[in-house]
């Protein structure tokens, strides 16, 4: 039955989103307790599982929409996961990058306490939570709230940039060290906008609206007809 495989395509993008939940908190806690065991966890396990069960879920959508041909909602629903899927791939992708950056980092002394971005990695986690869960509740108010905080991210984003380009100034030996950090927030930065493109799958869902690429007011008008 069609109820049953939806289901089932659900239950797999929720495993593969809890696993990207996962390595999205390891990756930063890697360097804040300088730890190499949580990015070995990512590298060796949590991103194969994502991959495969990207090409699970793959093949489970084409399975049935060849199989069962669902209109309107359900179709929807495929189209929507097929794309959330490639999402979460990368954005297990970007921990991947941030776990092996920080088995390098911890090898030597940091160039500044860890503040924001624990609170870039922790902010990312909860967009991507609150985007699969607006999906699955098919509740667009929550993919609201997701959305809108993705510009906390920019914001701490843009601060550690200039921190840490003073650092660079004071001491150009710093730009290696520095530029590592830079690279991190950048993949980090990179989770949150795709996080923030789950949640823009919620009103294709819901509405079968596209409201990529809208304006912040556009996006409510949306909302709101």
């Amino acid at each position: 039955m069609l109820n049953e495989r939806v289901s089932e395509i659900n239950s797999l993008l929720s495993e593969m989103g809890g696993l990207v939940e996962d390595a999205i908190v390891k990756a930063i806690r890697t360097m804040a307790e300088k730890d190499p065991t949580d990015a070995d966890q990512i590298i060796e396990d949590l991103e194969p599982r994502i991959n495969e069960l990207e090409k699970r879920i793959d093949e489970e959508c084409l399975i049935t929409l060849a199989r069962y041909q669902p209109v309107a909602h359900d179709l929807r629903r495929v189209v929507a996961v097929l794309k959330i899927d490639k999402d979460l791939e990368r954005m297990g992708d970007h921990c991947e990058n941030i776990a092996r950056r920080a088995k390098e980092i911890i090898k030597e002394p940091l160039l500044k306490p860890l503040i924001d971005l624990p609170r870039m990695a922790e902010t990312a986690q909860e967009i991507t939570k609150e985007a699969l869960d607006s999906f699955f509740k098919e509740d667009t108010h929550l993919a609201r709230q997701a959305i809108e905080k993705d510009v906390l991210v920019d914001q701490l984003q843009e601060q550690i940039i200039r921190e840490l380009m003073s650092y660079v100034l004071a001491d150009p030996r710093n730009i290696n060290k520095a530029l590592d950090l830079i690279f991190t927030s950048k993949d980090l930065e990179r989770i949150s906008d795709l996080a923030t493109n789950i949640a823009e799958e919620t009103f294709f869902l819901v509405e079968g609206s596209d409201i990529r690429h809208m304006g912040p007011k556009d996006q409510r008008k949306n909302e709101s007809l």
